[in-house]
């Protein structure tokens, strides 16, 4: 398996849990009417793996795993 495509799949699933943290947040705001901080923490999971994949897809750019497509 090409690292280009372990790259790709740690992103893809990486995105896919963020989307799952932010309705877990939302869900958690409905539910307790702000009585917890559930969706406090599902927010700040949510902020710290986009700061970590952000680093990641920098990181992976830099060292020539993931390059930039052209349209044209």
């Amino acid at each position: 398996m090409s690292a280009n495509i372990i790259v790709k799949t740690v992103i893809l699933s990486t995105l896919v849990i963020i989307v799952f943290s932010l309705g877990s947040a939302l869900v958690s705001m409905v539910k307790d009417k702000g009585q917890s901080d559930r969706a406090v923490k599902a927010l700040t999971i949510r902020i710290g793996l986009s700061i970590a994949l952000l680093a990641f897809v920098m990181i992976c750019g830099a060292l020539g795993l993931l390059t930039p497509s052209s349209i044209l």
